[in-house]
């Protein structure tokens, strides 16, 4: 495993003309971001040794590294998912990567459905934690030395960060929430009552990605920062059939405003 990080890392190296300490995924309701990064080099998942390759519409499959802003950046657009068939470390792989490329913070996004019944359809939630749901771990096995065999995850989500998104929508004027995000492994949409439970145990919202990548980056020491896009409502009386095509419908919407906050966030990381 651990050979085969540092060869992909090696190839990338090679390829690279900045020297990014920020990555995004380019989850739902980000991709549009892919556009302002200039100064670009894409790379096609499948050129990259052992890089798994994205199978969701919607999804595009390459690496980019370039600049956004003044920032060297490197974003991945398209991320793996477990429904897809890939196991966790195939999922995460390119986490433990970006820490051999040096990165020190990790944004990401993603769709999820909103159990909170103060949340609409369109809101962005800032996330403070989460619940693993998915059946397998991705630090499941030998312990890479990146982090401790039995890391701590008190504070999973950095304040820091988060503070500072609060900061940019006042300024902005952009309506931001915050809660706990539920990773499920789907690929089925919830059923009423497992919306319902997920609220009982503490959750505002859940989805089918995130969750994997970000306890990986936390235990390779990459602070990280996360926001999901409400694109559906899990709620009592609220709740209608949905399809992927309506939840990317609903992200597409909010686009624009997660895109500033991100994109102002990135300029400002240290």
């Amino acid at each position: 495993m651990l050979q085969k990080i540092q060869e992909t890392a090696a190839y990338l190296k090679a390829k690279m003309t900045t020297s990014p300490t920020t990555a995004i995924i380019l989850g739902t309701g980000l991709g549009h971001l892919a556009d302002e990064i200039t100064d670009k080099t894409e790379i096609p998942y499948e050129e990259i040794p052992n890089m798994p390759v994205s199978t969701v519409e919607g999804h595009s499959g390459k690496l980019i590294f370039g600049k956004l802003g003044s920032k060297d950046i490197l974003a991945m657009q398209g991320r793996f998912h477990f429904y897809e068939g890939y196991d966790m470390k195939q999922v995460t792989f390119p986490i433990r990567v970006f820490r051999e490329l040096g990165i020190k913070t990790l944004f990401v996004s993603n769709a999820a459905g909103g159990m909170n019944p103060e949340f609409e359809i369109g809101d962005l939630m800032v996330i403070t934690d989460h619940i693993n749901m998915f059946p397998e771990h991705p630090l499941r096995g030998k312990n890479i030395d990146y982090g401790p065999r039995f890391p701590d995850m008190s504070e999973t989500y950095d304040h820091e960060l988060i503070n500072k998104a609060f900061e940019i929508a006042a300024e902005k004027n952009i309506r931001l929430v915050k809660g706990v995000y539920v990773g499920v492994q789907g690929p089925t949409f919830e059923t009423p009552s497992e919306y319902a439970m997920y609220r009982i145990l503490g959750g505002d919202a859940v989805g089918m990605s995130t969750v994997p990548e970000v306890i990986v980056a936390h235990h390779c020491g990459i602070k990280t920062f996360g926001v999901s896009v409400i694109t559906d409502l899990g709620v009592a009386g609220k709740i209608v059939e949905v399809s992927h095509e309506e939840v990317q419908k609903a992200a597409d919407a909010a686009q624009p405003l997660m895109t500033e906050i991100m994109r102002q966030m990135i300029a400002q990381n240290a």
